[in-house]
Parts: C-alpha cells; sequence; structure tokens
C-alpha cells in the first residue's frame, strides 16, 4: 500500500482521514472503559479465594488429560479454578456448566495445545515454516482456529516462537528455526490466523506465545535444561520473534523453564515486567508452563510458597497446574510476602481475556456442535493440509533426475514409516482422526494411480537400539506421539522381505526418519542420524543397483551425510500432518514441484552443532592454507544443508545485482534487483533471499542476516525482475547499550537461493 505523506493528501480527504481516526480511537477506548468497568464491577464482589481461583489453571494429572478432563466439577462450582483444559465437547461442556453453578458465574478459559492443527492437522511448525508463505501459514491457522472453537476451545499454547541453533532438541520440531527475522514473520501469521481481527468472534481464539523466553536454547539440546546467553545475543537473535507476536496483538504469553541470568523465567522479574511490560507494552496475561512455579524449587529458589510469591512478583498472572497460587497466596498475603494489588492485577488480566472472548456475554460461545460438525474435517480444510504440506517439502538431493516418478510401472514402497499414519502427523496433536490420514503407501496408490503397482514391505523397526527403545514404548510415549509397535521378527528377516518384493520394482521408495515420540517434548536425541536399524535396511536397498528415493520423516534436521553420499534422491517430507501421504505423493510424481526450503542448518555431524548460517565471524577465519585458522581436522567447517537450500524440479539463474545507488544517506530508500531466470524445463517456484551484512559496526556483527524474500513462480525460460527495497530499517541492531538503531557505513548485501549461494553488492549508508 502507497504510504500516505501530508504532501499528498489533499485538505477534504486529510480531514476525513482525521475523523476516521478519530473515531477508531474514540471505539477503542469506549470498548477499553467499558472493560475496566466491568472487570472492576466484578472484581468488587470477589472474595479472596475466588481471586486466585481465577489465576489457578487445572486439568487434572496427565492421565485425566488424556482422558478429556473430569474429576474437577466441585472446584469449579466453588470458584476454585479459572481455566481448564478439554478435549471432547461433552467433557469442555461439562466444565462450563459447572462454572455457571458457581457463586458469581465466571465463565472458563478452555486452553487446549493446538499446536499445528486441531482434528485437521497440518505440518509441524518446522515444517510450515519451510514454506516460506506466510499466508499459507496464516491459513493453517486460521483452520485450526475455526476447528478448535466450534470444538469448545477458546484458547490455544501456540505459537512456540523459540528459535533453535541444536537440533538435538526435541521441540525444534514447534518452533521456525534458527533465525529470528523469519521467526518474527511466522509468529506473526500464526498469530493472525487464530485471533483474527475481533477475538469475541466465535471462530477465534487467543493466542499464547512460548516459552517466553530462550528456551530454544537448552545446554546440550537437553529439554527442560539451563540457558546461559548475554543480552545481545537476546535481543538481537532470540527476543525478536516474541515481540513480533505481542507487537501483533497476541493475548497472551506462556513462561519457559529455564533460567534466564541464573532467575528461572517464571520468577524472572526483569523479564516478565521489565521488558515484557515496561519495554514492549505488553497487556496481556502470562501463564506458566506446567508445574513450572513448583519447579523453581528444583532451581534452588524455595519451597511452593516461597516461589510462588516470586512468581506472582515476577510478573506471572495464572499458575498452570501448580496449585502453589490458590493453595500458598492466602498465607503470603497475610505475611506481607504479596500485596492485594499483586493478586488483583494477576486477577483483573485473567477476567480481561475472558471478556475479550466474549465469554461474559455467552459461556458457551465456543460450543457448537452444529458447526462442528460441518467444519472439522472440512473437504476444504483437508485440501489445504495437503496444499500446505507439499509446500513444506524440501527437495535436498535429486542425482540423475530421478525425480519425479513416473506414473507407471513397479515402485517398492520400503521401511518402518511406509505404512504408518499417526507418526505422518509428528508430536503434540491432541485430537487424532486416524480415518482421513493418508500414508505414504496410500497417497502414492492415490496419485499414481492404476497404472502404478504398488508394493511394500516394513524392512526395519524404527530403531533396535535398547536405550532408545524404552523411551518409545513407554505409556507416556502415546502422549506426545504414537507408542512403537514391538516387532517378533528379526532384523534380517524384514530386511529379507523388503528385498524379495523389491526384486523386481523400478524404483524403490525408502520411507526412514523418526516416529512421532521422537520429536517434540522430552524428546532430545544425542546422536541425531537414522536409527541403525533403518540404515542397515536402507545399505542393503542400495545394493540391489536400483534407483532408491529416500523419503525423510522427521520432526528436526538430521544427520544425513552418509545418505547424502550414496543415495541418487532425497526429499525432506517432515511430519507433513492428516493429508501427508497424498502431498508426499504429489510431490514425488511431480503434480507439485517442490520449493520448499530449510529454515534450520542440517550438521555434517553431532560435532559441528550449533552451527547456523548467521555466525559472527572468528578472528582467524578459515584458511585452508593456514593451520591455524578456525576449523576441524576431519569435517569441513560448512553444514551439509545450509539454511535456506532447497532444489527444485527445474533449475535457476540468478543475473548480477544491480542497485539504484551505491551511496545512501537518512531516510533514502535503496532498491536492489536481480532477473531471475527458469533455465529448466519444468514450470516452478524460487524462493528468493536477501541478506545483508554489516562489516564494521561497533559491535561485531554476523556474516550475514535474512532481511527478506520472495517467492516467485516462473514458466520454463521465463525471466522476472525481483525488486527489493532497503530501508535503514534493515540495518537495525542492538547495540551494547541495547538501544535499538544502525549505525553508517559499509554494507554488504546478498541475494540468492540460499544462504550460502548468493549474489553480492555492497553499499554506503550514512546518516
Amino acid at each position: 500500500m502507497r504510504n500516505i505523506t501530508q504532501k499528498h493528501v489533499n485538505p477534504i480527504l486529510k480531514t476525513g482521514l482525521f475523523v476516521v481516526l478519530l473515531l477508531s480511537y474514540w471505539i477503542g477506548s469506549a470498548q477499553d472503559s467499558d472493560m475496566d468497568q466491568f472487570v472492576n464491577d466484578l472484581m468488587s464482589k470477589m472474595a479472596l479465594q475466588e481471586k486466585l481461583g481465577q489465576i489457578n489453571l487445572s486439568s487434572g494429572n496427565v492421565g485425566a488429560i488424556l482422558a478429556g478432563g473430569g474429576g474437577m466439577s466441585e472446584s469449579i462450582k466453588n470458584g476454585e479454578i479459572g481455566a481448564t483444559g478439554g478435549f471432547s465437547f461433552g467433557a469442555i461442556k461439562g466444565s462450563q456448566d459447572a462454572a455457571q453453578e458457581s457463586r458469581l458465574k465466571i465463565p472458563l478459559l478452555i486452553g487446549l495445545d493446538v499446536i499445528h492443527g486441531h482434528t485437521t492437522v497440518f505440518p509441524i511448525p518446522l515444517g510450515l515454516s519451510c514454506t516460506w508463505d506466510t499466508q499459507l501459514i496464516e491459513k493453517s491457522a486460521r483452520i485450526a482456529a475455526t476447528e478448535a472453537s466450534a470444538s469448545g476451545v477458546c484458547w490455544t499454547y501456540s505459537p512456540m516462537v523459540d528459535i533453535s541453533r541444536d537440533p538435538r532438541w526435541g521441540r525444534v520440531s514447534e518452533g521456525s528455526g534458527e533465525d529470528a527475522w523469519w521467526g518474527a514473520q511466522v509468529a506473526k501469521a500464526m498469530i493472525r490466523g487464530y485471533q483474527g481481527d475481533d477475538l469475541t468472534k466465535s471462530n477465534t481464539i487467543m493466542a499464547c506465545v512460548k516459552h517466553f523466553a530462550l528456551y530454544g536454547a537448552a545446554e546440550a539440546g537437553r529439554d527442560y535444561n539451563t540457558v546461559d546467553m548475554g543480552h545481545l545475543t537476546m535481543f538481537n537473535h532470540y527476543l525478536p520473534p516474541y515481540k513480533a507476536a505481542f507487537d501483533e496483538g497476541a493475548g497472551s504469553a506462556m513462561s519457559s523453564f529455564n533460567v534466564i541470568d541464573n532467575v528461572p523465567a517464571t520468577g524472572n522479574k526483569w523479564l516478565m515486567t521489565e521488558v515484557l511490560r515496561n519495554q514492549w507494552g505488553f497487556d496481556g496475561f502470562v501463564v506458566t508452563d506446567y508445574t513450572a512455579i513448583n519447579e523453581m524449587s528444583n532451581h534452588g529458589l524455595g519451597d511452593l510458597k516461597a516461589v510462588s510469591a516470586l512468581a506472582l512478583k515476577a510478573g506471572i498472572d495464572m499458575d498452570m497446574q501448580g496449585d502453589g497460587f490458590i493453595g500458598t497466596l492466602e498465607e503470603s498475603l497475610n505475611d506481607g510476602s504479596v500485596t492485594m494489588a499483586d493478586i488483583d492485577r494477576a486477577c483483573k488480566l485473567v477476567l480481561e481475556a475472558k471478556y475479550k472472548l466474549g465469554l461474559f456475554d455467552n459461556p458457551y460461545n465456543y460450543l457448537d456442535e452444529s458447526r462442528a460438525a460441518k467444519e472439522v474435517l472440512a473437504p476444504e480444510h483437508l485440501a489445504a493440509a495437503r496444499e500446505i504440506a507439499a509446500h513444506s517439502m524440501v527437495l535436498l538431493k535429486n542425482e540423475n533426475q530421478t525425480l519425479p516418478l513416473k506414473k507407471e510401472g513397479k515402485i517398492a514402497i520400503v521401511g518402518p514409516l511406509a505404512t504408518t499414519k499417526a507418526d505422518l502427523l509428528g508430536a503434540w496433536v491432541m485430537v487424532r482422526e486416524e480415518s482421513v490420514i493418508s500414508s505414504v503407501v496410500e497417497g502414492i496408490k492415490n496419485v499414481g494411480g492404476e497404472t502404478v503397482e504398488v508394493v511394500t514391505a516394513k524392512g526395519a523397526n524404527i530403531t533396535d537400539d535398547p536405550y532408545l527403545k524404552q523411551g518409545l514404548v513407554s505409556p507416556y510415549a502415546a502422549y506426545m506421539g504414537v507408542k512403537m509397535e514391538e516387532e517378533t521378527r528379526t532384523a534380517q528377516e524384514m530386511i529379507d522381505e523388503a528385498l524379495e518384493v523389491s526384486s523386481d520394482a523400478d524404483v524403490i521408495v525408502a520411507v526412514l526418519g523418526e516416529s512421532a515420540a521422537m520429536t517434540g517434548e522430552a524428546s532430545s536425541r544425542a546422536d541425531i542420524s537414522i536409527p541403525e536399524s533403518q540404515r542397515d535396511l536402507l545399505k542393503a536397498l542400495l545394493k540391489t543397483g536400483k534407483p532408491v528415493v529416500l523419503v525423510l520423516i522427521n520432526g528436526r534436521p538430521l544427520i544425513i551425510q552418509w545418505e547424502s553420499e550414496n543415495v541418487p534422491a532425497i526429499l525432506e517430507a517432515w511430519a507433513p500432518g492428516s493429508a501427508g501421504g497424498n502431498a508426499i505423493a504429489d510431490v514425488l510424481f511431480g503434480d507439485y514441484n517442490p520449493a520448499g526450503k530449510l529454515t534450520m542448518t542440517f550438521p555434517r555431524s553431532v560435532g559441528q552443532i550449533p552451527v547456523y548460517y548467521n555466525a559472527l565471524n572468528t578472528g582467524r577465519p578459515f584458511d585452508a592454507a593456514n593451520k591455524f585458522t578456525s576449523k576441524y581436522l576431519d569435517l569441513p567447517n560448512d553444514p551439509l544443508y545450509p539454511f535456506g537450500y532447497g532444489l527444485s524440479y527445474t533449475t535457476f539463474s540468478y543475473s548480477d545485482i544491480s542497485l539504484n545507488k551505491t551511496a545512501a544517506k537518512g531516510d533514502d530508500k535503496l532498491l536492489a534487483t536481480v532477473t531471475l531466470t527458469n533455465t529448466g524445463d519444468k514450470a516452478g517456484e524460487e524462493v528468493v533471499q536477501l541478506y545483508i551484512g554489516d562489516p564494521v559496526a561497533s559491535i561485531s556483527r554476523p556474516v550475514k542476516e535474512l532481511k527478506n524474500f520472495k517467492k516467485v513462480m516462473l514458466q520454463p525460460g521465463e525471466k522476472k525482475e525481483v525488486i527489493f527495497e532497503v530501508t535503514t530499517e534493515d540495518l537495525k541492531f542492538y547495540n551494547s547499550d541495547l538501544n535499538y538503531d544502525w549505525e553508517a557505513g559499509e554494507f554488504n548485501l546478498f541475494i540468492g537461493t540460499s544462504s550460502a549461494d548468493v549474489k553480492t553488492s555492497s553499499f554506503v549508508w550514512n546518516k
């Protein structure tokens, strides 16, 4: 949209514009005033225990959660619970019914982990981010909100916007990768999708930005572990997605488990009050993660009474599942550890959230069985899931044009993930409807049609490693994903079967990777290679001499250097969701030409971690001719697949960069142009990426940082000029005083197909 400046606006239009702005401000102020009066009047009637109840979230134990809640109705009727969770329509309605029997009839917030879809499941968030398409990402969240809201849910514990540079951490599957700028764009899209333009509408849900903050930087990639980070790294590389989500209007936030400056985030007043409230102006409420208050005792900050008071004083407004607020704050109030103003602040913010959601007008606003019957798993939702899944996939290798497959001949589909359905959903799927899920085998049959003969064999267990296996067969594995089935056959018997069914196939599709239980929360892995049982199968298949296509189902970047060196074609499909099998087949057969790009680096070895594209330079950059430079003796420094990488079934060429000026000043705008050409024989999309480097500054700066991109569709032989506008906003960073500004000087500009394959130019920008 064209910027409107005073110079271009005539007096009549200026008057009209002023009236519109004034009217919008007046309406907003009136709404805020109405909410304040309502909430204040309600709080004047509330007893202390009712206020404490509002800041208490209770869903029972894990078993009760999985069963859909229950057993809490008396506590709800007594006003001792302000929020809960639920899966089934009946359980949620029962909870709201109980709330309407309480003295003040205050409705409940109903929260659920709607992470990448409700019943229609989309690719895991890491996969979603690889679409490089904010419209599709927003669409996935909009559909999730539509289905969840019809089923009784009005609040989602999403989006997770934690930046992570360590793929050992299981929860990278729930985030958007390693880049703060792109993570911010994804966060904003998710907020828009969930919350829409009016939270009182019955098809919107309130977002909860998590995990605030820095959870993705857990040491050793081990979940719940310590985070140790300087403030410059925080503000420049980890905090931007959180701030972007709050700026977009997210209604709530969730505290993280980790420490920040040696103080747990849940009790960290600098983070929760100074940064979140005072610097960023956040006016929603903050809920803890599950029992995070209680866990501060393990960090050495005192007993439950002490840490509950600490959390409240720090700026926490709701206790999830810990019973610390409801159980200890009255005593803390009596001894002066907290004040009534502290309790009132938290209670008011929770009540305001319920007001914004329209729950006081209609506590059953989000319970509509007739709408759920029409909208949950609607055909258009499943079609969108298929489209988005195909767009999320990244073609990592395609030697000798092994792909796309022909819709003829015999295809052997082999691997422990070839026929599975639930594993295609990934972790954090709370509502599963397997009847609509397409397995990879089913997808290839559906898309290939009658001219394709399909044979299949399991070929291997997900893993035969006893230590890893024990975590995949435990009762709690089903909570995050699915339990691994026990197999009575030996490993060799399964490989022999796979070789037999593949003996006369024209091509073998090996579907390997991770089960849903191997990623997500509490699913960190020290060895992130493909398990040995599956690699043995792959080696046997390659020895047949037949073309082999490796389809990866996984929730994190894997160590696949051997696979990359030996397998002719590799498709990264992530955990693609309900329509995953059909979407994989769409890509394998070329019905959709893959255009996904990695948003997280694939290392060559675990020993390289952390490895990420936007690193600082070292005082001794790598020099092959000089021993005393920064390098490994046994591996190259560069990753296997860099950030922004992804192939297509066609090819693209980039011209050199053309700048409209090489010297800019003040509020100038710089235009950077490349000509993109489709040099192949298929139509395809290319994600053209713009990076900027600041080689001379007051602090050491990354070699390059993503600042923009454009996704461009070209027909074979077609050329198109791709123009980027660069402003001083693209040059800003947090300096050593934590001031966000830009510094005059020389800058490097990069445009290309990945962070490692770019054209380069430079310019000077003065104040």
